[in-house]
């Protein structure tokens, strides 16, 4: 019963409070009599009272604004717009960093930084930004992207049919993709919607085909690869291995016609000991590679590729001492002659290699598609030769 009786009691209180209160404020309504009441609002006089407190409000925000502004403004260096406006604005991520806007301010702001970091822009993009930051742009070798795989619908073997999203990513989540060989290209243009240049279209046989012109070599589509066989390499080394298998020779013949069988034939033909077979797939090594592309025509697959569309064949001039430096390094028997006497190329022979080209030591061949470089080391090797022989001289006669 005393619960009940606390329980009403404040019940009636709740309700009677705010009852007193309004009440009182019914019987007070009115004093003061100081208080005007208009019947009408006069409209123009509220939007001018309106206009002037929030123009006056806008003021008072917008000098605090100002003053915030002006005094915790972080100071840019305008060279960082300037460089900005010499990039490729790709936003690749080639430079290593972020985007174009990243690489402006460390490029300004940072000596370590170099100015031929963007690679979608290419050698004018670099010699800008090297003039605008005082800095030496240094030449690189151009780059292109490269297909390491062949095995296209009509030469590889698939696993089953994949009736997913038309994207090589997607196909790798089904149970590694339908490749048989896990190593090749899915085929289904991930790379291609990728480049941001255009530079990549799909063949009829479902492979990736890379536009020189149009590839700046930014690795995006390198990147965008789920099984990695898109390299970024120097664009003058032109033969390659177009293969990432590492099964074992039968397994990958059995998967692929043009894969690399791990034979060896390359590796045992190369003059210059840059082809190696290490876990069942030929590698060539870039750096000791002259591109002599004796080793294409060894492979017994096709999976050694050379990008010289036609090797033009080799010719003696003039200038030929008969030294026989040609026959004795020609992997065919092309160049023949007696010593001492000018000797010559047997066109029909003649594969194009450019080996004997770099052996002759008065750079008596021409023809070849290496002539220009072996011609300009010559022309140095005799520049240096007449400097040592000046200082000689003059150091004998002091």
């Amino acid at each position: 019963m005393i619960d009940l009786n606390n329980r009403m009691k404040i019940k009636i209180t709740t309700f009677t409070v705010p009852l007193l209160v309004l009440c009182t404020s019914a019987l007070y309504a009115g004093v003061g009599g100081g208080v005007e009441v208009r019947e009408s609002v006069d409209l123009p006089e509220l939007l001018k009272f309106t206009a002037a407190f929030l123009l006056g409000i806008s003021a008072v925000f917008g000098m605090g604004l100002a003053f915030a502004a002006k005094k915790y403004a972080v100071k840019e260096d305008p060279r960082v717009e300037q460089v900005s406006e010499c990039l490729a604005h790709a936003h690749c991520g080639a430079c290593g960093y972020p985007g174009c806007r990243q690489y402006a301010e460390a490029v300004v702001t940072n000596p370590d930084v170099k100015p031929n970091l963007c690679t979608p822009g290419g050698s004018a993009s670099a010699e800008a930004v090297a003039r605008i930051t005082g800095k030496v742009a240094e030449k690189t070798e151009p780059k292109i992207a490269r297909v390491f795989c062949q095995g296209g619908c009509s030469k590889s073997v698939r696993r089953f049919k994949y009736e997913g999203v038309k994207d090589c990513k997607a196909a790798i989540l089904a149970s590694g993709g339908d490749k048989a060989c896990i190593y090749g290209c899915l085929g289904y243009g991930s790379c291609s919607r990728a480049c941001p240049f255009g530079a990549i279209s799909m063949s009829e046989d479902n492979l990736p085909v890379i536009d020189p012109v149009k590839c700046t070599a930014c690795g995006v589509c390198a990147q965008t690869c789920p099984t990695k066989v898109i390299e970024i390499l120097p664009m003058a080394k032109e033969v390659l291995v177009r293969c990432h298998s590492k099964d074992k020779g039968p397994v990958t013949k059995k998967n692929c016609q043009v894969g690399c069988i791990a034979c060896g034939l390359c590796q045992k033909v190369c003059p210059y000991n840059a082809a190696k077979v290490e876990n069942y797939l030929s590698r060539i090594d870039l750096d000791k590679c002259k591109v002599c592309g004796l080793c294409v025509t060894k492979c017994p697959t096709n999976a050694i590729v050379d990008y010289i569309p036609a090797r033009p064949k080799a010719f003696v001039t003039e200038k030929c001492i008969g030294c026989h430096a040609c026959a004795k390094v020609c992997p065919v028997s092309a160049a023949s002659g007696e010593l001492k006497k000018q000797h010559l190329i047997d066109q029909g022979k003649c594969i194009g290699c450019g080996i004997c080209a770099t052996k002759c030591p008065v750079a008596a061949i021409t023809g070849t598609f290496n002539y220009p470089a072996v011609l300009l080391a010559y022309e140095a090797k005799q520049a240096a030769r007449e400097k040592a022989k000046a200082e000689k001289e003059v150091t004998a006669e002091a």
